[in-house]
């Protein structure tokens, strides 16, 4: 049987990628209590990683985009925490955005609303966040967005 969000997700056409694996030394998520505190996920898509900075080769849009696939890995690895279950998700409950760009780029929360509009989309109300986002000098083998989540869950 398919959950709600689940079907949510193949009503947007969007397929799931598999949970990335850390690329250091931390876990791709901790559960404590009814709260799932999620890695940095950084922006990739099925072609690799999207490097990028913002205001020198990539423009709002193209952040918006590599946001949007930092949220993909926030939902997969909420998915693996809840052990294939998304209907236990409650509430996103904060997100931290990160946006590699140069000093003198003033949009990082433009970029970030491509992670937060995703995942209002997918959960509804219950994808309602609070929400920082910075830009930053450098981020992970030079991509463009990172974004790390909390969740509550059931």
């Amino acid at each position: 049987m398919t959950g709600k969000i689940d079907a949510r997700l193949a009503e947007l056409g969007i397929t799931l990628p598999n949970p990335p694996v850390p690329a250091a030394a931390y876990t791709p998520f901790v559960k404590t209590g009814n709260l799932v505190f999620v890695s940095g996920q950084v922006s990739q898509g099925p072609d690799g990683l999207v490097k990028g900075k913002l205001g020198q080769d990539m423009d709002v849009a193209g952040g918006y985009e590599a946001a949007k696939l930092c949220a993909l890995s926030l939902i997969a690895q909420a998915k693996a925490a809840c052990d294939g279950d998304l209907d236990r998700v409650v509430r996103v409950v904060k997100l931290m955005g990160l946006v590699n760009s140069t000093p003198d780029f003033p949009d990082h929360p433009k970029v970030v609303n491509g992670c937060s509009e995703l995942l209002g989309e997918v959960f509804g109300e219950a994808g309602v966040h609070a929400r920082s986002a910075f830009g930053v000098a450098n981020l992970p083998f030079g991509v463009a967005v990172e974004i790390e989540a909390i969740f509550e869950i059931a």
